[in-house]
C-alpha cells in the first residue's frame, strides 16, 4: 500500500433515532476501513453521539487510526471511550463550513442514512469529485441517492452498497480508479 487512504464516514446524528442495526453497520464500516489499513475520518460532534462516532468506535476495535473533524473552537467532542486519535477544530460552525473541511480531507466518503448534513457532505464530495458510497436500505439521503448521479453532468455516480465490506471495497475501487 502506497499510503493510508482517508475514508470519511458520514451519517445521521442521534437526534434522528436511528436503529441499533444501523449503528452496528456504522461500526462495521469503521472496523472494515481500519482492518484494511486506512484511516476513518468523521464529523466529531460536541453534544451527542452519531453514526460517524460509531464508525470511529469500530475502527478502534482493531486499533485503527481515527480523525474527528469538529465545528467551533476547542477539542471537546463526544468521545467518552477515547476513540479519536486526532481532532481537527475548524473554528467554523455547523451547517456547511465544517462539512467542507471534513469532506475535502477525505479520499472517499461512505454515507449511512443521513439528513441535511449528510446531503451537504455528499454535495460537497460531488463538487470536489470525491468518490461517494452510500448504504442501501438505511433510509435518508443514502437510499434516495444510491446508484444515481447528482445532476445531468453525470460526472460521478453515487455508488450503493449492501454491507460494510462492499462499501469499503467500493470506496477503495473508486479511489484507485481516479
Amino acid at each position: 500500500m502506497s499510503r493510508k487512504y482517508q475514508i470519511g464516514v458520514m451519517g445521521s446524528a442521534q437526534d434522528l433515532n436511528y436503529s441499533k442495526e444501523i449503528e452496528q453497520l456504522a461500526e462495521d464500516i469503521g472496523l472494515e476501513i481500519a482492518k484494511k489499513g486506512h484511516i476513518v475520518v468523521y464529523g466529531a460532534e460536541k453534544d451527542y453521539d452519531s453514526l460517524s462516532t460509531a464508525a470511529a468506535r469500530g475502527a478502534k476495535k482493531v486499533n485503527g487510526l481515527t480523525v474527528g473533524v469538529t465545528y467551533g473552537k476547542g477539542k471537546d467532542i463526544w468521545d467518552k471511550e477515547g476513540n479519536t486519535d486526532i481532532i481537527i477544530s475548524t473554528g467554523i460552525e455547523r451547517g456547511g463550513g465544517r462539512e467542507f473541511v471534513l469532506v475535502n480531507s477525505c479520499d472517499a466518503i461512505i454515507a449511512i442514512s443521513g439528513g441535511s448534513g449528510t446531503l451537504t457532505e455528499l454535495a460537497i464530495a460531488y463538487q470536489a469529485d470525491i468518490p461517494m458510497v452510500v448504504m442501501r436500505g438505511t433510509g435518508g439521503w443514502s437510499d434516495k441517492l444510491a446508484d444515481t448521479f447528482f445532476d445531468a453532468r453525470e460526472r460521478r455516480k453515487v455508488i450503493g452498497a449492501a454491507n460494510a465490506q462492499q462499501a469499503v471495497q467500493n470506496a477503495l475501487d473508486q479511489i484507485s480508479g481516479q
